[in-house]
Formats: C-alpha cells, sequence, structure tokens
C-alpha cells in the first residue's frame, strides 16, 4: 500500500448478530442505461435469496490456514530473489507466475498485461550504519530510521560525523537553522559527514554548504517538534548537482548519533531509475453474464525494502484463496479478479487497466472490491468510508451499499468495525475516478493506534497498526492470523453474494456526509465527527 492511508472513525458493534441481508436483482447491464454501469437496477437494498447456502459453503471452503499457505509461498519466492517482490524484479515475475498458474489451473481465462513503468529504486541495498565500539545498522525506508534524499547521488563513506549548528533539545517553536549558514561550518574538518538538523532552509542549501565545506557525505534529521520527529515523505534536493550522498533520518536518529563526540558511520547509496516492464494479473470465469461483472482486485508488489507478506501478499492471498474456491461454483454474474502491478510507484496497474478498458467493458463492470493489507498485527477492522458520512469523501453511487454489505458482515460476527479513508490512494481510485462503485477492507499501515481502537479491537496503543510497513520486517510472521481469517471470510462473503445478485449497487447516490450522530447501535459506527 501506497503510503498517507489512515484508519480513523472508530465503530464497535452493540447491535444483536445481523445476516448479511439478500438484494433483489432486476436486471443485467442492458437493462438501465442511465446508471453508466451494468448494475442491476432493483431499488431497495436486499440481495437475492436462494443463493445463502452457496455463499455459506464458499465462506467455510475460505479458510485462514489456506489463504496462509499462499503467504509461505510469497515468502519463499523473496526469499529466492534478494528478500523482495517489488514490481520488476524477478521476486514479481515469480508471484506474477505463482498466482496465474493457480487461476490457470482452477479453469479461469487468465490474461497477463504487460505495461512499462518507471522503477526507482536501487541496485544494492542501502547502508546506514554507526561503526566503533557501539556499531548499530540503522533501517531504510519511509516510517524507519533514514531514506536516501531525493536526486542524492551514488556513493559509499566512511568518516567522522561533525555536528552543525544544533539545537537539541529542539526548541518551541521552530528554532534550527542548522547548516543553513556557511558560517556555521566555521572549524568544519574537511572529508567528515556533516550532521545538520532540518529547519529554517531548505535541504538543499544545508547540503551545497555542506559540499563547499569539504563534507564527504550529509545527514539532516527531522527538527524534534510535535509533527517533525519521523521520516520526512519527501526530502528532495531539488535537482542534480549534489556530489555526495545524502540521507534523512528521523529525530530519534539524528539525536542519537549527535549524543557522543567522534561517532564513526558508513554510508552506502546505489540508486537505479529506468525503466522496466511490470505486469497486471486479470483471471475471468468462464460462466456469468459478461454484462455485469463483478471485481476483486489486490495489488500483488511490494515494496523493495522488504518481502511485502502483509503489503500485499494478504490483500493477494485472500482473493487468490476466493478465486480458487470460486472456481468450483456456476455465478450468475462473471467474475474477474485483478492482481496489481506497480501500486507501490503509484497505482499504476489499475491505472493502465482501467484507462485501457474500452467504454463498454468499462460499463459492464457492476462493481471493484479493493483488498490492501487484511492482515496488519496491530489491526483495527476497517472498511472504506464508501457513503463518506466519516470522512466528508464518498465514492460513486453503489459505493455506500458495499459499505453497508461489509457493516452487516461484522455486525453478524460480533466484531467491531472502523471506517477508513475512501480518498483513491489504493487501487480502487482509478475505478471510483471512472465511476465505478467500489469499497474494500484495510487493517492498518504505520498510524498508531489509538487508546480507544485499544480498547475495542485489542492490540497495543501507541504502536503503528503494522510495525513492519515498508520494512524488511514485513514478512511471514508480520501477520495476524484472526485478521487474515476473518477478513478473507468478509470477502468470501461478498464476493458470493454478489456473484449472484448486484441489484442495488448504484440505483441511488450515496448519502451525503453527516454532522450529526447516526445510531451507533444499527450501524456500527460512531458519530463522524467524533475525534480519532
Amino acid at each position: 500500500m501506497r503510503s498517507g492511508l489512515r484508519t480513523s472513525v472508530l465503530g464497535a458493534v452493540t447491535a444483536t448478530a445481523v445476516a448479511l441481508s439478500p438484494l433483489a436483482f432486476t436486471g443485467s447491464a442492458a437493462a438501465h442505461p442511465g446508471s453508466g454501469h451494468g448494475h442491476g437496477h432493483g431499488h431497495g437494498h436486499g440481495h437475492g435469496h436462494g443463493h445463502g447456502d452457496s455463499v455459506r459453503k464458499l465462506v467455510k471452503a475460505v479458510s485462514g490456514k489456506k489463504v496462509k499457505k499462499h503467504l509461505r509461498a510469497f515468502q519463499s519466492i523473496a526469499d529466492a530473489n534478494g528478500g523482495t517482490r517489488v514490481s520488476g524484479t524477478r521476486g514479481f515475475d515469480a508471484s506474477r507466475d505463482y498466482v496465474a498458474g493457480k487461476l490457470r489451473r482452477a479453469g479461469y481465462q487468465v490474461t497477463i498485461q504487460p505495461f512499462e513503468f518507471t522503477f526507482d529504486g536501487y541496485v544494492t541495498p542501502p547502508l546506514f550504519q554507526r561503526t566503533g565500539r557501539q556499531p548499530k545498522t540503522y533501517t531504510y525506508g519511509f516510517f524507519s530510521d533514514y531514506v536516501a534524499m531525493g536526486d542524492s547521488p551514488a556513493g559509499e563513506v566512511s568518516g567522522t560525523l561533525q555536528p552543525v549548528d544544533l539545537v537539541l533539545p529542539p526548541g518551541e517553536p521552530n528554532t534550527s537553522t542548522s547548516g543553513c549558514e556557511a558560517s556555521d561550518f566555521e572549524g568544519f574538518v574537511a572529508g567528515r559527514i556533516a550532521l545538520m538538523q532540518r529547519g529554517t532552509c531548505n535541504f538543499r542549501v544545508k547540503v551545497d554548504n555542506a559540499m563547499a565545506a569539504g563534507a564527504a557525505g550529509a545527514v539532516v534529521f527531522n527538527e524534534g517538534q510535535e509533527g517533525r520527529t519521523e521520516i520526512d515523505l519527501n526530502p528532495v534536493l531539488g535537482g542534480p548537482g549534489v556530489t555526495i550522498p545524502s540521507f534523512f533520518t528521523s529525530f530519534a536518529v539524528g539525536a542519537e548519533l549527535a549524543a557522543a563526540e567522534g561517532t564513526t558511520v558508513t554510508m552506502n547509496w546505489d540508486p537505479v531509475v529506468e525503466t522496466r516492464t511490470t505486469y497486471n494479473v486479470i483471471a475471468q470465469s468462464r460462466k456469468g453474464d459478461p454484462r455485469n461483472v463483478v471485481m476483486l482486485g489486490a495489488h500483488l508488489d511490494g515494496v523493495q525494502e522488504g518481502p511485502g507478506i502483509n503489503d500485499n501478499g494478504s490483500g493477494s492471498a485472500g482473493v487468490l484463496e476466493v478465486a480458487l474456491q470460486m472456481a468450483k461454483t456456476k455465478p450468475k454474474n462473471q467474475m474477474r479478479f485483478a492482481f496489481w502491478g506497480a501500486e507501490e510507484f503509484g497505482l499504476l496497474g489499475s491505472e493502465h487497466y482501467v484507462a485501457s478498458l474500452p467504454e463498454q467493458e468499462r460499463a459492464a463492470i457492476a462493481l471493484y472490491l479493493n483488498f490492501d493489507m487484511i492482515a496488519s498485527p496491530n489491526y483495527t477492522f476497517g472498511i472504506y468510508d464508501g457513503d463518506g458520512d466519516a470522512f466528508g469523501t464518498a465514492g460513486p453511487p453503489g459505493s455506500a451499499e458495499i459499505e453497508e454489505d461489509f457493516e452487516r458482515f461484522f455486525a453478524g460476527r460480533r466484531l467491531p468495525f472502523t471506517a477508513t479513508a475512501f480518498t483513491g490512494r489504493s487501487d480502487y481510485g482509478p475505478f471510483i475516478a471512472a465511476g465505478i462503485p467500489a469499497g474494500g477492507l484495510f487493517t492498518g499501515a504505520e498510524v498508531p493506534k489509538t487508546e480507544e481502537e485499544a480498547a475495542v479491537f485489542g492490540g497495543t496503543a501507541g504502536v503503528p497498526l503494522d510495525p513492519c510497513y515498508h520494512s524488511a520486517c514485513d514478512d511471514i510472521r508480520n501477520i495476524n492470523d484472526k485478521a487474515l481469517d476473518v477478513n478473507s471470510d468478509a470477502i468470501a462473503t461478498l464476493a458470493g453474494t454478489y456473484a449472484y445478485d448486484t441489484g442495488g449497487i448504484g440505483d441511488a447516490p450515496p448519502a451525503p456526509p453527516q454532522t450529526t450522530a447516526r445510531n451507533a447501535a444499527a450501524d456500527g459506527h460512531r458519530p463522524a465527527d467524533s475525534p480519532s
């Protein structure tokens, strides 16, 4: 999952168990040209009767243990390919082949859709290490210890750190001018690595001044005030011309490095930016009405820093197992399962797919369900806010009904759930931009769990929902088995239900954003204006 996704608006179920209500299907894609999509034009929200046994059998067949077998396969693929499954590498290609092979053997019509993209990563793994008598290796990646600054050149240097005009403890408000003036480098020893603090001037000014003083490398750490402690999401140097490797670290790392005089470090950065080819895997059922397509998807790629088992092996494995079990059924509507490439580079696979669809085929997609991180270790049960009542951003007509159906599933299990923002920051984004109803599940990424969430969902307050988000430790141990099992059942429930009926999806506009409390006992939400 791309950075920036957040969970909020907690919802605890206090109602009695509610089963997913059946919808009345009254038409196919051809029956209601006014909607722009192949959504059955039933007016009431209820799914057709008579298929409950089929859905229950599907849910029973989709066990968390079976889903986890796919995760173990993804882990083995990463282990055999440099610890990663990032798009544009052999690890991703092997993941593609694993998924496509399973789906073909199950009887699906499988399409491998190639597309080119700009791979922006590294050749050899980055290194930032404190050396000497107390060595320590720092973790690369956003939401970790450090990143290379945008436009940093390649280079490997070792040497002594020299602090430059630091303000420790940090001032409040901002008082750091570290590295902003040439005079800050009076007494700087050429060949050392400049340790600077964020503040006042831009990063390029600091690094240019360090180069002029003869620094062999530059390390800038975040300033330390509230909101400026972690890794900056976009620490860029503003173009070519920098000649020394330049890293950006969290405040904690910078303060630690500054604490002891004469600290020595090693830095290595070996970037690569080039055009590569990656792929989407699209599997379509051979049965079902092609004018009314139910589509499920998950991004198959991870980041270069790790195996990507929760992000997003978990969503891919859940969708894959549901597809394999559904291959044994006879859906009324055509089922389509997508495994996206290059999501971590900007939703590129799903954007390519939607943009390349002819209008008639795009209109035939009744709805799209997205699953991006469904087994975070410190999870919440997040449902995309299709009606917009929690975050003020609703999906296309029909998205509200999808959200309600997921809510019914969790209520029926007597499990709490929470709304998560529906802002287009995962692969549902291109679908909702095209007016296709969408929804899905998300168990959380880098955002710390609140005290309120911990009281409802369990887990640990103050710890990220996924402590290994975009990191090397996102491996097979970074999975919550309960969340994986429950969410896989939720995927199966809605996929099985919509396989027979999409009536009501897309018929009416979603409810407008609300600022007053709804009945929490009836729908599982806190008021939309409650604190997160």
